[in-house]
C-alpha cells in the first residue's frame, strides 16, 4: 500500500488541531486502562499511599457520578477543545429555542465510532451550546463501566459526563426549575458497528427506554441528527450474519462495549491510522416534542410517542440533508 505522507510545510495551527485530536482519541481509547494500571502500580511502590488515599476518597465519592457528576467549567473551556472543533470542523446548529425552565432528553443520532460530535458539542464549550441555549446545562450519558476506573472517572466527570443508567438520568430530570438537558446517544455501542461513510442507519426501532424515561419525568424530547458523524472513519466490512459481526455483537453483550474495527489516517500520513478524517460535522438540534408527565404509561402511549419521535427525527433529516451533501434519494433507515 502506498503511504501518502503529510507535507513538511503544514501550518502550525493545523498541527495543533491534529495534536488536539490525537489527545482526544488517546483519552477515548487508552486513558482509562492507563489510569487503572497506574492505580495498581502505585500500590507496589513507595507511593502506595496515593492509591490508598484515593480509594478512601473513591468510597466517599462513589455516588457523585449518579448525582449530576462534578462539571468543571474551566476544563470545558480549555483551548484544546477549540482546536478539536476546528480540525473537522464541528458546528452546532439551533433550529428553535429551548425553554430553560424545562428539562429535556436530547436524543443524539448517529452514534458514530467515537461520538465526536456529541462530545464536542455537549461536553465542551467549543461550539457555544450555552450561548445558543442560555440557561441550559448539558449532561451526556456514558457507559457506567468507565466510572469504575480510578482517576479516569474524575476526569470524565469534569466534562459533564454521567453514567448511562436510569438512576443518573432520573436525578437530573427530576430537578425542579428545569435547565437540564440529558444527552443520550440512543443507538449506543451497537450502532457503532454500522458506522461507516455513506451510512444513514440508526438503531431506534426497539429503543424505547429513553421515551419512557421522558414520560415518567415529563421531560420534552429533542431529536438531534449529526451530519458527517459516520464519515470520520472507515470500518472493516461486517454485514449482519457474518462471523465477524456475530463475534462483535457477542463481545458487546458480554463487555458492554462494541469493538468496531475502524481505521482512518495517522499523525504524519493520510493512509492508515486511528485519527479521524478531516470531515465536517453539522449537528442539527431539532424542535422539542412536548411530553406530559405520566409515571405509568401504557404500551400504546409509549409506542405512539416513540413513533412521533422517529417521525420528527426523519423529518429533521429530510429537511436538512440537501445542505450537507446527502443525495435526495437517500432516506434515514431505522433498525
Amino acid at each position: 500500500m502506498k503511504i501518502d505522507f503529510a507535507p513538511a510545510d503544514v501550518p502550525l495551527v493545523r498541527r495543533k488541531q491534529t495534536a488536539a485530536v490525537l489527545f482526544w482519541v488517546f483519552c477515548f481509547l487508552c486513558l482509562a486502562q492507563l489510569c487503572i494500571a497506574l492505580f495498581i502500580f502505585l500500590l507496589f511502590t513507595r507511593f502506595w499511599l496515593i492509591s490508598v488515599l484515593y480509594a478512601a476518597w473513591w468510597f466517599v465519592d462513589w455516588d457523585t457520578p449518579s448525582r449530576g457528576g462534578r462539571r468543571v467549567n474551566f476544563m470545558c473551556a480549555l483551548p484544546v477543545w477549540g482546536y478539536l472543533r476546528d480540525y473537522f470542523p464541528i458546528e452546532l446548529i439551533k433550529t428553535v429555542d429551548l425553554d430553560p425552565r424545562k428539562n429535556y432528553i436530547v436524543g443524539f443520532h448517529p452514534h458514530g465510532i467515537l461520538v465526536a460530535g456529541a462530545f464536542t458539542n455537549f461536553c465542551t464549550g467549543a461550539t457555544g451550546f450555552r450561548k445558543l441555549f442560555p440557561g441550559l446545562k448539558s449532561y451526556m450519558l456514558m457507559l457506567p463501566l468507565w466510572f469504575r476506573a480510578p482517576f479516569f472517572r474524575d476526569y470524565i466527570m469534569c466534562a459533564g459526563l454521567v453514567p448511562s443508567d436510569k438512576e443518573s438520568a432520573s436525578y437530573l430530570l427530576q430537578q425542579k426549575g428545569g435547565g437540564n438537558a440529558v444527552v443520550i446517544a440512543v443507538g449506543g455501542a451497537p450502532e457503532a458497528l454500522d458506522a461507516r461513510p455513506g451510512a444513514y442507519l440508526v438503531l431506534l426501532s426497539k429503543k424505547k427506554g429513553f421515551v419512557k424515561l421522558a414520560m415518567e419525568h415529563g421531560a420534552d424530547l429533542v431529536p438531534v441528527y449529526s451530519f458527517g458523524e459516520n464519515e470520520l472513519f472507515d470500518q472493516v466490512s461486517n454485514p449482519r450474519g457474518t462471523w465477524l459481526r456475530w463475534l462483535q455483537e457477542h463481545l458487546q453483550r458480554i463487555m458492554g462495549v462494541s469493538l468496531p474495527l475502524f481505521h482512518a489516517r495517522g499523525v504524519f500520513q493520510y493512509s492508515l491510522g486511528f485519527l479521524p478524517y478531516r470531515k465536517p460535522i453539522h449537528t442539527i438540534v431539532g424542535r422539542p416534542i412536548p411530553v406530559k408527565k405520566n409515571e405509568k404509561p401504557t404500551t400504546q402511549e409509549l409506542d405512539e410517542l416513540h413513533q412521533l419521535y422517529m417521525d420528527e427525527l426523519s423529518e429533521l433529516f429530510e429537511e436538512h440533508k440537501s445542505k450537507y451533501g446527502v443525495p435526495e434519494d437517500t432516506h434515514l433507515s431505522f433498525v
